[in-house]
């Protein structure tokens, strides 16, 4: 099977990494590449990805998550890297443009040996008061929504297997 097909079909959400095994800035950088080359509507490029490799950032992130879901515990399951994917709100397609990131931004990882995983609440992060003087701080200037968070890092244990595809997933018209 085509390499490509292989590696979209065995990829997985990854919660639990270890916490003290930060990525090689090369494969990082690299997994951060292949969202920039996500499909975008009249290639346009509304997204933006933010690169947290900073502990104290990544845990204040962490927090902050954490606080909006109501637990205590590490919604990016001890993942060292956040991606965190923006969109500008000026384009009418921004949340479907930093959808098709995140998806390129996790398939990447899974293919040079890292896992990752969608976490939601980065629109609400970023809409609080919190979150604008942190982009503030970062440069960040515009009208941005926060899509997701996406969180890489090396696996505690291997993935999980994936589950059967449903009966009725795909309807052919002929």
């Amino acid at each position: 099977m085509n390499e490509t097909l292989e590696n979209m079909k065995s990829r997985r959400s990854i919660r639990g990494y270890e916490p003290d095994k930060m990525p090689a800035y090369e494969l990082i950088k690299q997994v951060i590449e292949a969202g920039t080359y996500a499909p975008t509507s009249m290639g346009m490029q509304s997204p933006i990805i933010i690169a947290v490799t900073n502990k104290a950032v990544r845990d204040k992130l962490s927090k902050m998550n954490g606080d909006i879901l109501g637990t205590k515990s590490d919604p990016f399951y001890g993942a060292p890297v956040v991606l965190i994917v923006l969109a500008s709100r000026e384009r009418p397609t921004y949340i479907y443009d930093g959808s098709l990131v995140m998806g390129n931004l996790m398939n990447a990882a899974h293919s040079v040996g890292l896992g990752s995983c969608w976490i939601h609440r980065a629109k609400e992060v970023f809409d609080s008061a919190e979150g604008k003087a942190m982009l503030k701080e970062w440069g960040i200037e515009g009208d941005y929504e926060g899509i997701a968070h996406c969180v890489i890092g090396y696996a505690l244990k291997d993935a999980p297997t994936a589950k059967p595809r449903k009966s009725d997933y795909v309807k052919y018209i002929r």
